[in-house]
């Protein structure tokens, strides 16, 4: 049987860490490109927490906006705020 030296462990490692790398680029890059998307009707916009337990969360649906208070004893819908105006020229 063929004995593999350090060299050999060596360079397969690296050739691996290398195909990681790249692998991790391209995922990121498709995400950045938005291409990884496609058509989620539901997506979490913000998230902010209050304390080590509870957050509030703003999450999108079908173009609508929840306000939910999530972490206490019980999730809470705070409302469905209305989306501000774009702004123009």
């Amino acid at each position: 049987m063929h004995e593999i030296g350090w060299t050999g462990l060596i360079t397969a490692a690296a050739a691996l860490a290398g195909i990681l790398l790249a692998l991790v680029l391209v995922l990121r890059g498709v995400r950045a490109a938005g291409l990884a998307r496609g058509n989620r009707r539901l997506m979490v916009e913000e998230a902010v927490a209050l304390d080590a337990r509870r957050r509030v969360v703003l999450l999108r649906c079908d173009g609508r906006s929840l306000l939910l208070l999530t972490g206490g004893g019980q999730d809470i819908v705070l409302g469905w705020p209305e989306t501000p105006p774009k702004a123009g020229p």
